[in-house]
């Protein structure tokens, strides 16, 4: 019998920004379960950008693992804050939607997200392309959560906790599981938002791009499954010029968003 799949994230998400620019630090995610062969198999989803590279190999070896121990790599969508590490893991498929691959290769002009290198990047990778319904692994499989860029998929987990899905950037952070409404917006406004009531609709557990894993709970509120925790370092709280605001920046969509072929 194979044991149920397991999550665990490795580097937490975070969503915060600056008046200088964002911070962008995207949840890491590890799955572990079993392959169709019975023996044990391990997905990395959304390695990250450079900046988080030693402490994603800290994070993994924390585990006993190396990053050749991880079989497959999953990007949820190939915005540079979510892909700059694959090369860390250059012996294992790369596996993204064919949309977003197809986009990667020719971004529009006004995507700072989706740097024109993205698919020269991309492509020196062993590709797999993903879609609705693909299974990873028993019990892990592949859900497509267009809206905030062509191609962003979910990834499912499902078991003892009812199905986990980890949703890279289609929800940033809980407080999008209510208001609906996506803060960055690189495709369709529409999509993404249908692609947030999905995942509130089929989620027991949800693995955010940029914050902690939550759920929602009877009441409509948002439940933390995962604790708080992050040490800003090389400044002091109280250095004149230095402020802070709870206030989340006003929902973002790309200029020229109608002009990109095949967008709906």
């Amino acid at each position: 019998m194979q044991a149920a799949p397991h999550v665990e994230v490795l580097l937490e998400g975070f969503g915060i920004s600056t008046s200088a620019g964002r911070i962008a630090m995207c949840q890491v995610t590890l799955i572990e379960g079993s392959g169709p062969n019975g023996k044990p198999a391990r997905i990395l989803v959304d390695p990250a950008h450079v900046g988080r590279r030693p402490l994603l190999v800290e994070a993994l070896a924390s585990r006993g693992l190396t990053p050749t121990d991880i079989d497959m790599v999953v990007l949820t969508h190939a915005h540079w804050d979510h892909v700059q590490n694959i090369d860390v893991f250059a012996h294992a498929p790369v596996c993204l939607h064919p949309r977003e691959r197809r986009y990667s290769e020719g971004p529009h002009p006004n995507d700072w997200a989706t740097p024109a290198w993205t698919g020269a990047i991309l492509e020196r990778m062993q590709i797999r392309e993903i879609a609705e319904g693909d299974e990873l692994i028993p019990g892990v499989a592949v859900v497509d959560l267009p809206g905030h860029s062509p191609g962003s998929i979910g990834i499912t987990v499902q078991n003892s906790h009812g199905l986990s899905l980890i949703t890279g950037d289609a929800v940033h952070r809980a407080s999008v599981a209510l208001s609906r409404q996506s803060p960055l917006v690189f495709w369709s406004a529409a999509e993404a938002r249908a692609s947030i009531d999905r995942v509130v609709a089929m989620a027991d557990v949800i693995y955010p791009g940029h914050d902690q894993a939550f759920r929602l709970t009877s009441a409509g509120e948002v439940e933390y499954v995962r604790p708080f925790s992050l040490t800003i370092t090389g400044t002091l709280a109280d250095r004149p010029g230095l402020s802070f605001s709870a206030k989340m920046a006003d929902p973002w969509v790309m200029p020229g968003i109608e002009e990109q072929p095949g967008r709906v």
